[in-house]
């Protein structure tokens, strides 16, 4: 090897080392800034999780939360989270491929506990009520988040008016023409706002992604590292899948 070629090997090599390092910089301050935000729990330990739910509810959307929240502090017997489901009425409903559920709550039950954290995954019926629940209830939990096509859902309660949102790869275009007043966000596996008060997640398996997070905000990253090995996922970064 010439000396021309060897000082350009190890000038790329270095470069290399230096933007890894740099990667690696931007993904530990990016992890910083998230764990500021911590939640704080209630005083029971338990956290309380709705699932809003509707006819043609996406399966992965609510199942993918759902089992990490169930998988979250399962080596501890009195703190964790709690899961009920929510709809317009506790009937039987389809959501897809046929799947049949069945709410434990219909909105404005008096029983329903008000809920830490709000689940919204893409589904049909945005009925007045489904939607005059999400803004009231919002208003008074830790997070309320979306999950790929629910954040059309979140948007309509007017909870994302002047803040940023993600949504699925594939509607992007939509829900900026039919949400003005939303700052459309293309590519992060989800987005944060008001201090993570409000998120919104991609598509699908994204919700999985963003259900971890919430974890680490309530019982840190070391739980929500081993949530996630339990469940044989393996956490992105929260870089974009790809550019904007």
């Amino acid at each position: 090897m010439t000396c021309v070629k060897r000082r350009q090997a190890i000038l790329a090599t270095a470069a290399s080392l230096a933007a890894g390092a740099l990667a690696g910089a931007e993904r530990a301050t990016g992890r910083a800034a998230q764990t500021q935000q911590r939640l704080a729990l209630p005083n029971n330990g338990v956290v309380q999780v709705a699932v809003v739910v509707g006819k043609g509810a996406t399966v992965i959307d609510f199942a993918g939360p759902w089992e990490v929240f169930q998988d979250a502090m399962s080596q501890s017997a009195t703190m964790g989270f709690e899961l009920f489901m929510v709809s317009d009425r506790r009937e039987t409903l389809a959501a897809t491929a046929g799947m049949q559920i069945i709410p434990r709550y219909a909105y404005g039950d008096p029983k329903m506990p008000q809920p830490n954290v709000i689940v919204i995954g893409a589904q049909g019926e945005h009925t007045p009520a489904k939607i005059g629940w999400i803004r009231a209830a919002g208003a008074h939990a830790d997070v309320t988040m979306s999950v790929c096509t629910g954040a059309f859902l979140l948007a309509q309660t007017g909870l994302l008016d002047g803040l940023r949102a993600t949504t699925h790869h594939d509607y992007y275009d939509k829900f900026a023409a039919k949400f003005p007043n939303v700052t459309l966000v293309r590519g992060p596996r989800y987005v944060e706002n008001d201090g993570g008060r409000l998120c919104t997640a991609g598509g699908l398996a994204s919700g999985i992604e963003l259900a971890l997070r919430v974890v680490e905000r309530y019982f840190g990253e070391a739980e929500a590292e081993r949530t996630a090995y339990l469940m044989e996922y393996t956490r992105s970064s929260t870089r974009p899948l790809k550019p904007a």
